[in-house]
């Protein structure tokens, strides 16, 4: 079957793999109706359709923290996708470089920033603020020796959310045993993604936490030693701290209200991502295109201004970029397609994207993003 749209990568994704994991990718926190809300508020925005005027040479391309993008999409930060695809990030960061598009690598993914920067290219870097600062400052040193052109700070995770289907489907460790029975069960009747991942694969570690975390096995110790060690404490004097070590652009990620981002422009962060975590955090609050046009209102001019959250198209991120948004981060759009194929299946949701964009551009009227923005 031909794949056209968000929702046919997510259900070739759901077909190929096993439960727990595309549940992993496909979920949101308590009973989800902020990560309905995230599609739905994009779904009512609307443009202005414009006609004859000469939209025959149209210009994508944009300059963001000194890096040339092809078009206003960065990949974003997605855990544990090394399990989606035989070393998920690298091929997920081969389709984004071809793209000309960055590629921000998790803290928590499997492939380690040095393999994604020697196998694809140096990738953006996600980083949590960990009670362990000691591995904290070793991630920092890692990602800055191994190229990475910008951190991305995420800052609304200072305890995993209340995740029901994450429960249910065994991925937080409880259910004990009989939980561990079925996940084997489910993998072995995927058997396409259980060649790909486990067999034909190299074996797999944890990525970047793998010195942190040297005897896990399992996704249940995964899961206990991240559960143990998300920070309550972190607070706006960390983002100082971890800038006496970082000297490129820092973006933090995580951002809802406006007192919040005139928060991160004082500690001098070079961007900010309107994000609510894909839903994933805390149920009932705003969705980022919701949250969007005051955040822009009140810091657009001091910092750059990217959202993420419920962008499934191009025509979602010329709708993110009508109110004010720099750039779009996509998550479930790229780790479907990965889960669903690989790097080709990347590669052709991001073209796709990226047609989208253009035509949406077309008949809106709009030869550049500037003219997006504007309205014009």
């Amino acid at each position: 079957m031909m794949l056209a749209s968000f929702d046919d990568y997510r259900d070739a994704a759901r077909r190929r793999l096993p439960r727990v994991l595309f549940d992993y990718i496909d979920g949101g926190a308590y009973d989800e109706h902020t990560l309905e809300r995230n599609v739905a508020d994009l779904k009512a925005i609307t443009l202005n359709q414009r006609v004859m005027r000469d939209v025959s040479k149209v210009d994508m391309k944009l300059t963001l923290f000194g890096q040339q993008l092809a078009a206003p999409l960065i990949l974003a930060p997605v855990g544990l996708t090394g399990m989606y695809a035989r070393r998920g990030e690298v091929q997920a960061a081969r389709a984004a470089k071809t793209a000309g598009l960055p590629f921000c690598l998790s803290t928590v993914g499997l492939c380690s920033i040095e393999e994604v920067a020697r196998d694809a290219a140096p990738p953006w870097f996600q980083l949590y603020v960990m009670k362990d600062r000691g591995h904290m400052r070793e991630l920092l040193h890692r990602a800055k020796d191994a190229g990475s052109p910008v951190l991305v700070l995420t800052v609304d995770l200072q305890t995993p959310g209340a995740r029901y289907r994450d429960v249910r489907s065994g991925m937080t460790g409880r259910g004990g045993f009989g939980a561990q029975v079925a996940q084997a069960i489910d993998g072995i009747t995927h058997p396409g993604w259980l060649w790909d991942v486990f067999i034909h694969g190299r074996p797999h570690a944890f990525g970047n936490l793998t010195s942190a975390i040297p005897t896990a096995r399992s996704l249940t110790d995964f899961w206990q030693w991240i559960g143990a060690n998300f920070d309550a404490t972190m607070n706006w004097k960390d983002v100082e701290a971890i800038r006496e070590i970082w000297t490129g652009p820092i973006v933090i990620k995580g951002v809802l209200h406006v007192d919040d981002a005139r928060e991160a422009v004082k500690c001098g962060a070079d961007g900010i991502v309107v994000s609510n975590h894909g839903g994933r955090q805390l149920d009932g609050v705003l969705s980022p295109i919701a949250a969007l046009p005051r955040i822009v209102d009140a810091v657009g001019r001091k910092t750059e201004v990217l959202m993420d959250g419920g962008v499934h198209s191009g025509l979602d991120v010329i709708k993110a970029l009508s109110l004010g948004a720099k750039a779009c981060l996509i998550g479930r759009a790229w780790a479907f397609a990965l889960g669903a194929g690989g790097e080709p299946l990347v590669a052709q949701t991001l073209a796709r994207m990226k047609a989208e964009m253009r035509t949406a551009m077309m008949l809106t009227g709009c030869t550049t993003l500037e003219q997006v923005r504007k309205g014009i």
